[in-house]
This record gives structure tokens, C-alpha cells and sequence, in this order.
């Protein structure tokens, strides 16, 4: 195996400009970890979030970075005394560690064996790799809420990639779901099984017409809209955001997904069961990152953008 590897990198913080093709040392295989050649990554606004200095105050970060939470790919290689997997796997996931600095978007990755979960069959490397973050995201959510068959769910930004996937996962509970999107993507929605509003003003109104008494719950994968949560929730309540942590003060949670392969095994029953289904809306291979972050700061609303092996 080469010493090095291709990976997008930065060294500054600042826009998709900073990014750059670069050469990498191969990563090292620590005992209980893997090190996985890289299939498809799949790209998150966290990771242009971070690459701009947005999470500075909360998370250490040693540049050189190389950007990308969500991977799919093969095992390469174990470490010592890691018996959950042989060369040759097919693995995915939620990549995240405490330090920002050796993300997914390279030909190898390493990570911790707890973290990894065997990629379903079903799923192709782009699809796999469009899950772990947002789907884990979206099941840490509804968890948070305690959602039972019969109440009504909010989701705010239902045509968001956790939205959509939220609202598969309420549906599958027997929660009625209400969900927030441009009128382009309504069709989408109900297809999915929501009940979809246009965002925007008059917000308020629109729901009260599906549900006269309010909803039960809310989930907020917007940020920006607890003025209509709080209004639009019933006596008692709750709601949780991935995007506003001041919902704290108003008797909400915030949530920020655990890396976790258990968690994302849960995921995987679903996927082989043909019960949760996952929308790619671009690929674009790796050198072309700062493209596939362009893309993803414009908010297409489509599903996910995934980067696949840098082009030979």
C-alpha cells in the first residue's frame, strides 16, 4: 500500500475556495479500528459549517483537514483485536470523531470499529453513503420526542434529507406527520406519507387547518421557527431542534447525533426490510468537492449530494 493517499483538504477556514486536491499520509490502523477504502462519501452542511469556523467554539481542529463525516465503502484493513470485521466488508457510517482533521473525503479513512456498521445490500455505495448522518439524525429525533401511534408530528423542512427521512420513520410508527416544503416538493412528501404546508408566513394558519387543536410534537430541521412551534403546540407538548439550540429555553431539546454502528444497524433493518428509502439528488466524483459544496449550500431540497472516488 502507497504511503499516501488522494484526499480534499483545507488549511484555512473559508468557502468551498479552500479547498484543494492534496496528498495524504494513509492513515494509521489503530487496535479496535478499520481502515476503509473509500466508495462514495456523502456531504452534509455541517461540513461546510465547519470548513467556514462555525463549530470553532465547540470542536478542536488540526489543520490540515480533510472534510466528510459519511462514508461507504471496504474494509482495507483491521487492527489488532477487532473481530467485528475482516478485509473485504462492506461497511458504512457516521464517521465523526472529537477532533476534526481525517474526515471521508480521501480515498481511505480510518475509524473506530464501534462506529461502523455492515453496509446493506440493498443499498448502493451512494445511497449508502447518503444515510448514516441524516438518517441517525433523524431517529435521534423522534427518540428525543417520544412520537406514539396516533399523535401528530410537525417537521419543519420535511424536503430536507432528515426531514424526509423523519417523516418515514414517523409514518412507519403510525404518527400522523405534517411537514413543511416548497410547493415543488410536495408531491415528493406525500409520496412519503406527510401532509405537506408551504413554509413561510402564515404558517400558523395552514397548520391550525390540518389540525385545528395543534400537533403533539414538533421537529425543527430548519432553525428559525420557534415562534410557530411554540404556537402551534398543544398543552404539554415537545419539541426538539437540530438547528436553534435556544430551544432550550423554551422546554425544548437539542439534539446533535452520536456516532453509534448500533444506532445505525437500526437503520440497516429498515433499508433490508424495503421499509425507508433514501433520495440522492447529485453525485459528483471527489476532486469536484468544492462543486458538490456549492451545490449543497443552495438548498436544492432534493435529496443528497454524494461524492464518489476521485476520477483515475
Amino acid at each position: 500500500m502507497s504511503a499516501t493517499m488522494k484526499a480534499m483538504s483545507y488549511a484555512v477556514y473559508g468557502g468551498p475556495e479552500v479547498l484543494e486536491l492534496t496528498e495524504r499520509p494513509v492513515p494509521k490502523v489503530a487496535p479496535g479500528s478499520v481502515l476503509v477504502r473509500v466508495k462514495a462519501a456523502g456531504v452534509n452542511p455541517v461540513d461546510w459549517k465547519i470548513m467556514a469556523g462555525g463549530l470553532d467554539p465547540f470542536m478542536d481542529i488540526n489543520f490540515p483537514v480533510t472534510p466528510g463525516w459519511d462514508v461507504a465503502g471496504v474494509v482495507e484493513a483491521v487492527g489488532f483485536d477487532t473481530p467485528e470485521f475482516q478485509v473485504g466488508d462492506e461497511v458504512y457510517s457516521y464517521g465523526r470523531r472529537d477532533t476534526v482533521q481525517g474526515g471521508t473525503f480521501a480515498e481511505l479513512v480510518a475509524l473506530p470499529a464501534a462506529i461502523v456498521a455492515h453496509k446493506p445490500a440493498a443499498l448502493s455505495w451512494e445511497h449508502a453513503a447518503a444515510l448514516p448522518l441524516t438518517g441517525m439524525t433523524a431517529q435521534r429525533t423522534l427518540d428525543t420526542l417520544g412520537v406514539s401511534p396516533g399523535e401528530t408530528l410537525l417537521v419543519h423542512n420535511g424536503s430536507g434529507s432528515v426531514g424526509r427521512t423523519a417523516i418515514q420513520l414517523a409514518v412507519l410508527e403510525g404518527v400522523r406527520v405534517i411537514a413543511t416544503a416548497s410547493a415543488k416538493n410536495h408531491a415528493r412528501l406525500r409520496q412519503l406519507g406527510a401532509e405537506p404546508v408551504e413554509y413561510g408566513p402564515g404558517l400558523q394558519d395552514r397548520v391550525r387547518e390540518l389540525a385545528p387543536d395543534g400537533v403533539d410534537a414538533a421537529a425543527d430541521f430548519a432553525g428559525g421557527v420557534l415562534e410557530d412551534t411554540l404556537a402551534l403546540l398543544k398543552p404539554g407538548g415537545r419539541h426538539a431542534s437540530i438547528a436553534d439550540w435556544t430551544v432550550l429555553q423554551h422546554g425544548g431539546q437539542y439534539v446533535w447525533v452520536r456516532p453509534d454502528a448500533d444506532e445505525l444497524a437500526r437503520l440497516s433493518l429498515l433499508v433490508e426490510a424495503g421499509a425507508l428509502v433514501v433520495d440522492v439528488a447529485q453525485t459528483f466524483p471527489l476532486e469536484q468537492a468544492a462543486d458538490a459544496f456549492r451545490a449543497s449550500m443552495s438548498g436544492h431540497g432534493a435529496g443528497k449530494i454524494v461524492l464518489t472516488p476521485f476520477t483515475p
